[in-house]
């Protein structure tokens, strides 16, 4: 868990994620190794990688607002879109088969790191307003899909902040902020139907597990500092592509995920 929380919070601050792209997968490793119920390690693991978000995300925010890279405004009258997918997407997580769903994922987020490799930085980013029927189907979709996963839906946010004119520090500023909403709703939804559904998992609350919060947290949140400083330092063309490049190579190991299912 400490080996594995020293990269995590490092690339949430680098790149405006939660960190749960690469805590979820660990989780469930360790978990496994635990010997935890099998029909609940996925559930436990995300519902602790959305606890984990919430922290780190807030210093995420701190530091990237600092350097004004934080539009609150897109936060607001979007974030409550993603919240609403975040809930139902929460409420289908405990019985959905994911199979599919991970394709899906796999495929959209390798399409979002091609556009980022290949789009080139404006010398001026002219900010679209996004329409709020863009709001409703963009921020109900990427909340549906961060629910299942355990993620803090940057992947899908800064492409999507990118594509209506902000620039790189800012989607990824915004994005993080946008992660929080999504971790809070994600965990006390994980949260709630763990209890629900009875799980009784050692050391845990509902699908949040206890050691692995307290472990992560000191960790994840110093070096979520480092990381959102960095991308500061780095010119804005090249983050995008690092971004990009970020996601391609998380498409192919969900793709890799999808052949195991």
């Amino acid at each position: 868990m400490v080996l594995t929380a020293i990269p995590v919070g490092f690339v949430a601050g680098l790149f405006g994620i939660g960190g749960g792209l690469i805590t979820v997968p660990f989780l469930y490793f360790i978990f496994d190794y635990m010997g935890i119920d099998p029909q609940y390690i996925m559930h436990l693991a995300v519902g602790t990688s959305f606890a984990i978000i919430i922290p780190t995300s807030i210093v995420s925010v701190l530091t990237h607002n600092k350097f004004k890279a934080v539009d609150f405004n897109i936060v607001k009258n979007y974030g409550i879109f993603v919240v609403l997918g975040v809930i139902i997407g929460t409420i289908f997580a405990a019985s959905l088969k994911t199979k599919s769903l991970v394709l899906f994922f796999s495929i959209i987020i390798l399409i979002l790191g091609i556009y980022l490799i290949l789009i080139k930085e404006r010398e001026k980013n002219l900010i679209v307003e996004m329409k709020l029927y863009s709001k409703v189907l963009l921020g109900f979709i990427v909340g549906f899909i961060s629910a299942p996963m355990g993620i803090g839906g940057a992947v899908m946010n800064v492409p999507i902040l990118k594509f209506f004119g902000y620039s790189i520090n800012k989607a990824i500023g915004s994005a993080a902020a946008i992660g929080f909403l999504i971790a809070l709703s994600g965990s006390i939804g994980f949260l709630i139907s763990g209890n629900y559904l009875k799980s009784n998992l050692p050391l845990s609350i509902g699908f949040l597990n206890i050691p692995a919060f307290f472990i992560f947290i000191p960790i994840t949140t110093f070096m979520a500092r480092i990381g959102a400083k960095t991308v500061h330092k780095i010119e804005k063309n090249k983050i995008s592509k690092l971004f990009g490049l970020f996601l391609i190579i998380v498409s192919i190991n969900f793709f890799l995920e999808y052949m195991r299912l």
